[in-house]
């Protein structure tokens, strides 16, 4: 079943889905700074565009681009910046 998810005022919308290798979501978020917590760890895969990433205990911004993945902790909050409309798949554990 697909799960449609809308936060930011519609800025990022994601549809959550499961696979073989368990649930993730597919997403795309327009450009701004946004702040997310986590349930689960979580495997961010950029697959279109390029995302600057606050993870937790850091205190510089890392860029990924396509094809990329960065992993966050659970549990914790992180920021991530667009300069443009950015697409992702996040994995979940």
């Amino acid at each position: 079943m697909l799960k449609v998810n809308e936060y930011f005022n519609g800025r990022v919308k994601s549809i959550t889905f499961k696979d073989g290798e368990g649930p993730k979501t597919a997403g795309v978020m327009m450009r701004g700074e946004y702040e997310f917590d986590t349930n689960s760890t979580e495997y961010v895969t950029i697959t279109s565009g390029r995302m600057n990433v606050l993870l937790p205990g850091t205190t510089e911004w890392k860029l990924y681009n396509k094809s990329e993945t960065f992993v966050v902790p659970a549990h914790v909050k992180f920021k991530v910046k667009m300069e443009e409309e950015t697409a992702y798949v996040c994995r979940y554990e």
